[in-house]
């Protein structure tokens, strides 16, 4: 296994000395202690590269030095390297030192995806962070990592939004917040703290393969540009800056626009968001695409939407797709339909359990007394979660008649697309409950009777779960 720099249990290295380089301790300090109002539990990313070492052995000294954070690490065991079960042992060994608790999460990368092997390790790790028991989550990107990301996304030719980098600090869709502390940080402070603190860390071999792009920015293009520029890291990150700020300005107008073309309940009206102008349209689709946790996507496709929604009928039912999920129009509104888990392909008896999972969603069972779907009645045959198989009949408002479900849908504007994915709650063969629709008639509580409330839960806020074309998490 290549290490990087040797050091002894004696060393401040094995000790998590408190004797932290001044000018990387004052800025760990600045980044956490605002932060640290609003959760103790700091967990590292811990690769057990340079980069992450140096952050762990930032950290525990500022822990030790009485900043109050709970400190643990987690290491990601993708099993892609001969040498992955010895940086895990190596991550083992220094967090014992350290003193710090760490989580060593073995996964499988799949690799026939069609993303590439880089980006499914990537989506394998995040899923690994947003598991983790704490209330950040710390990555060691650098500066120099922000400067490579910023040219690489350039020459893909990314918008101001890929253009502006990593954020320091960011949401997950679950789990703990991610923070990069040393991001304004330059490499040379960091490999500075290594050497002045007799650090040790692990090469991953990987990084010096100049096959991947991004290694060959890093390795070849990079220290070219540095010859002319010596500036260049630097000055590519504080454009980021530039780019991000940019990116808010671009938000702010979305949120307007979007006051102003909006329709029913998280849906756009159609025939006012094809008077905004095409940069403001296509701003606005952005915004709505990232807000429902789908990744833009290119220009042309963005054009080719456009395009399309112009030409779309009031009575129209019009799908565009996406990587991630789709844009539907009906009865002349505009949805951003994300990808969503399928449903069971078989019904789901229900024994009484509080919640069961339904296609992403849980369905919750809440007992009640007077209100609700009477137990009593649900005893009478099997109770079974199912979709529709055509036929069935609701009667949700006992001053109307009974009427075929298919008629009641249409009459209360589900959209096609979410009507053979509407959990009914079946009593034998007769529907007793349809999500959004309500109880039928028959199976109504009693007042004094017991009952029970069904209730849809769907998933947490739609984030985007790894940022598009991130590096890989540094060591």
């Amino acid at each position: 296994m290549p290490i990087g720099h040797a050091t002894d249990e004696s060393s401040p290295a094995g000790q998590a000395s408190a004797t932290l380089e001044p000018a990387l301790a004052a800025i760990l300090r600045r980044f956490l202690e605002p932060r640290l109002a609003r959760g103790r539990r700091v967990c590292v990313a811990l690769s057990g590269g340079l980069d992450s070492v140096v952050l762990l052995h930032g950290l525990s000294g500022l822990r030790a030095a009485g900043l109050g954070c709970e400190l643990s690490a987690v290491h990601v065991h993708h099993g892609l390297s001969p040498h992955a079960d010895a940086w895990a042992d190596f991550c083992w060994q220094l967090c014992e030192r350290f003193d710090v608790a760490l989580a060593v999460e073995r996964v499988e990368v799949p690799l026939a995806t069609g993303e590439g092997l880089e980006a499914a390790a990537r989506r394998q790790r995040h899923a690994v962070f947003a598991r983790c028991p704490a209330d950040w989550l710390a990555l060691a990107h650098h500066r120099d990592d922000q400067a490579e990301t910023v040219l690489f996304r350039l020459l893909r030719g990314a918008g101001v939004r890929g253009a502006a980098g990593m954020p320091g600090e960011r949401r997950q869709a679950a789990g703990p917040r991610l923070i990069r502390p040393l991001l304004g940080v330059p490499r040379t402070t960091i490999a500075a703290h290594a050497a002045e603190q007799a650090l040790c860390w692990v090469e991953d071999e990987s990084n010096a393969d100049r096959r991947h792009r991004r290694n060959h920015l890093r390795h070849a293009v990079l220290p070219c540009i540095a010859q002319q520029f010596p500036a260049a890291a630097q000055a590519l990150a504080r454009a980021a800056g530039h780019f991000a700020e940019a990116a808010q300005l671009l938000d702010e107008l979305a949120v307007i626009d979007r006051s102003l073309v909006a329709g029913g309940e998280g849906r756009i009206d159609l025939r006012r968001f094809n008077r905004l102008s095409a940069s403001r349209a296509r701003n606005l689709l952005r915004h709505e695409l990232q807000g429902a946790g789908l990744r833009a996507p290119e220009t042309r496709w963005l054009d080719e939407a456009l395009r399309q929604l112009a030409s779309v009928g009031a009575a129209s039912a019009t799908c565009i797709g996406t990587v991630d999920g789709e844009l539907r129009v009906y009865r002349g509104e505009l949805y951003v339909v994300g990808r969503r888990p399928p449903i069971p392909a078989v019904p789901l008896t229900w024994h009484g359990e509080a919640e069961l999972a339904w296609g992403g969603d849980r369905l919750s069972f809440v007992a009640t007394v007077g209100s609700g779907i009477s137990r009593r009645l649900l005893g009478a045959e099997a109770v079974c979660l199912r979709t529709r198989i055509g036929g069935e009949g609701l009667q949700p408002d006992p001053r109307r008649p009974r009427r075929a479900l298919r008629k009641l849908l249409q009459e209360t504007g589900v959209p096609p697309w979410e009507r053979d994915r509407l959990p009914l709650l079946c009593c034998g063969e007769r529907v007793a409950w349809g999500a959004g629709l309500g109880v039928d008639v028959a199976f109504a509580c009693a007042p004094g009777e017991d009952g029970i409330v069904v209730t849809v839960q769907p998933p947490a806020e739609c984030v985007p779960a790894v940022e598009l074309e991130a590096p890989q998490e540094p060591g």
